[in-house]
């Protein structure tokens, strides 16, 4: 990784909530509110602004781990804002803590933690999966 990573960096990406979020199963909605899925997806997204300057042409960012709670709905059209902040980082581990707002009301809140390895690494993991 490049230098410059350091431990309170933050990034964030806003969303509205649409129906293609909404918790659902095999197609068949449960909820009409923002799914827990959804909310990862966009827990993960944020982290990954994070590292995304920081990798070197052969590296590339793999989710080790996420914990997630969903603390409150947001039902279609919600404005929402996904912070991810970096709060440690050793070697090739990244873990952030990501907050999920609609307005100022918390509504998720997690740790991502991300693994960077080099491509071919990667590439030979994958294969080896494959056999």
């Amino acid at each position: 990784m490049k230098s410059g990573l350091n431990i309170g960096q933050t990034e964030s990406i806003q969303i509205t909530v649409s129906s293609d979020m909404f918790a659902q199963f095999d197609g068949n909605v449960v909820h009409p509110t923002y799914s827990t899925v959804s909310m990862i997806y966009h827990m993960e997204w944020a982290s990954r602004k994070i590292i995304l300057p920081f990798l070197e042409e052969d590296e590339e960012g793999m989710g080790g781990a996420v914990s997630a709670k969903h603390l409150a709905p947001a039902p279609e059209g919600s404005k929402l804002t996904i912070i991810a902040e970096l709060i440690e980082y050793d070697r090739n581990i990244v873990i952030t803590k990501v907050s999920v707002f609609r307005d100022t009301e918390l509504i998720g809140i997690g740790e991502i933690k991300q693994v960077i390895l080099p491509k071919r690494k990667i590439t030979k993991m994958l294969n080896n999966g494959l056999q």
